[in-house]
């Protein structure tokens, strides 16, 4: 069992006080060791870095009740940095593996969530932090939203909508701010809309505005921002091209801009 404290981690039958950290030296001649076939090498990055595990775990004391699935899951994202590590990326084992270690944790975090989020949007997440993963582990550096965007054949603001759809959700009851005195919390900071008018000329305006679009444009619209379904969904669905979608997607929303001008 994992139990997180407020200075210390404590595992059962382990005393974490105890776990050997290693300094980069002796992780450089390790993985030399493990390109050259050394299992033993292998074990023994694994036990020098739970530490780093042990460290990401604390983010996510609040947030799981069970510590002792999301150690284990932390240690899969640690063994896929120790196989996958690169000493000719220039750069420290944790910065690249921390990335790794959060993206099974998040994962885990997100296939076991109660909130929905649309199979299409989720689709297009996975695939989005899988290319993001792949290039990461090859290369040494996270790939931008834009080039994600063109290696899918996608809009990038479909990458940016499907990556903030699957984001952690965060409690109205998060303190976000404490100098010493009231603590902050986010629900203080949400706007209330108990005793604002709904601006129903707008709702109206915009109503109209989608009716008088053509039949290609809407159903568009309608399954972009409502459905939540992709420019490429949409594309095969009606049998043309994304780039199609895309023309379509933009004079429709232009042409609703203009009726409620």
């Amino acid at each position: 069992m994992i139990i997180i404290a407020k200075n210390k981690v404590e595992i059962t039958g382990i005393n974490t006080s105890e776990i050997n950290v290693l300094n980069n030296e002796e992780k450089k001649e390790l993985f030399k060791k493990l390109k050259n076939g050394d299992k033993q090498a292998r074990n023994k990055l694994a036990e020098g870095n739970l530490k780093l595990v042990l460290s990401i775990l604390k983010r996510y004391q609040n947030r799981t009740d069970n510590m002792d699935d999301l150690f284990q899951i932390g240690c899969v994202g640690l063994m896929k940095a120790i196989d996958n590590f690169d000493l000719s990326h220039d750069v420290k084992f944790s910065t690249y593996a921390v990335p790794l270690i959060l993206g099974e944790i998040r994962r885990y975090l997100r296939d076991n969530s109660n909130l929905r989020v649309s199979r299409s949007i989720k689709d297009l997440a996975y695939k989005i932090l899988k290319l993001k993963e792949e290039h990461f582990m090859t290369s040494g550096y996270e790939l931008t939203n834009e080039a994600v965007a063109k290696k899918l054949g996608v809009e990038e603001i479909d990458v940016i909508i499907a990556l903030d759809a699957m984001k952690d959700p965060v409690s109205m009851f998060e303190p976000i701010y404490n100098d010493g005195g009231d603590t902050i919390y986010l629900e203080d900071q949400i706007e209330s809309k108990k005793d604002k008018c709904t601006n129903w000329d707008l709702v109206i305006s915009l109503n109209d505005a989608i009716k008088d679009l053509k039949e290609k444009e809407k159903m568009i619209i309608t399954e972009r921002y409502l459905i939540g379904k992709t420019q490429m969904e949409i594309a095969e669905e009606i049998g043309i091209s994304q780039a199609q979608v895309s023309r379509l997607e933009k004079g429709g929303i232009e042409n609703i801009k203009r009726k409620m001008m």
